[in-house]
């Protein structure tokens, strides 16, 4: 089956890391449409990372299918720049190994920090910036391989609080602007709901889906710095249902 650009299909994941060990995840299957942010949440443990190995293709299931128009882009949480070199080198570097012809380069790469809203971070080295400045970097490098999907494991969880929320502006920006998929990994339920359009809850090991929110996109609190009461309560609502599942687990 062919997929449109941008779109994911997961039809019932299986994974093993052995034949007699334990199963990561049970019949996980996921459709998620073009341009659709989607989070996953859950406890330590239960799958989620190994998830978005299996999309980007770092891990191969036991059984079932991954069905996507084209390899995706994998951000860590750490940014992993490379130190030697600047941040547009850093991002120059992802155009080189996608083929962009180098008298191009220079103007992408100034492109793609324009997008990011760092204009005069060209030169600089990565021990010259922020933290932050270092994620929306690696953003910029990540949009530079031109995939239609990003995958997303836990980038901001090493960042303050004060950081974290501009960087959520940032990245719905970014999202609006560039119409890509997201799939995104957190602990953070509070981010997740800021963030996406669905929210998806993995049980514990073994890992499949149990519980899913629909947000929906373009809501007025999107565009708002401060937390909405409908984002606490949404919060809290996921939260509930996650500590359920981690009690049910321990029991």
């Amino acid at each position: 089956m062919t997929v449109a650009s941008g779109a994911v299909e997961l039809h019932h994941i299986v994974k093993q890391f052995s034949a007699d060990g334990p199963i990561v995840l049970d019949d996980v299957s996921l459709s998620v449409t073009p341009g659709e942010f989607v989070s996953l949440v859950g406890a330590s443990g239960c799958g989620k990372s190994t998830l978005l190995n299996i999309l980007a293709g770092l891990e191969s299931a036991t059984s079932g299918t991954v069905e996507l128009a084209g390899p995706p882009t994998l951000m860590f949480q750490e940014a992993a720049l490379m130190p030697w070199l600047t941040a547009g080198k850093n991002i120059e570097l992802a155009l080189e190994l996608r083929g962009i012809p180098r008298k191009e380069r220079k103007d992408k790469a100034q492109e793609l920090l324009d997008l990011v809203h760092l204009e005069r971070s060209y030169d600089q080295r990565p021990h010259e910036l922020s933290g932050g400045m270092r994620q929306r970097v690696a953003i910029a490098r990540a949009l530079a391989q031109g995939r239609s999907v990003l995958l997303m494991d836990e980038p901001f969880a090493a960042l303050d609080a004060i950081t974290r929320d501009f960087l959520h502006e940032e990245l719905t920006r970014i999202w609006e602007e560039t119409g890509i998929t997201i799939i995104f990994v957190t602990h953070n339920v509070r981010e997740a709901v800021r963030l996406s359009e669905r929210v998806l809850l993995m049980s514990s090991r073994p890992g499949r889906f149990i519980k899913e929110w629909n947000i929906g996109s373009n809501e007025p609190w999107r565009t708002d710095s401060t937390y909405s009461s409908y984002v606490s309560e949404l919060a809290s609502e996921i939260t509930d249902n996650l500590r359920k599942e981690i009690v049910r687990h321990a029991s």
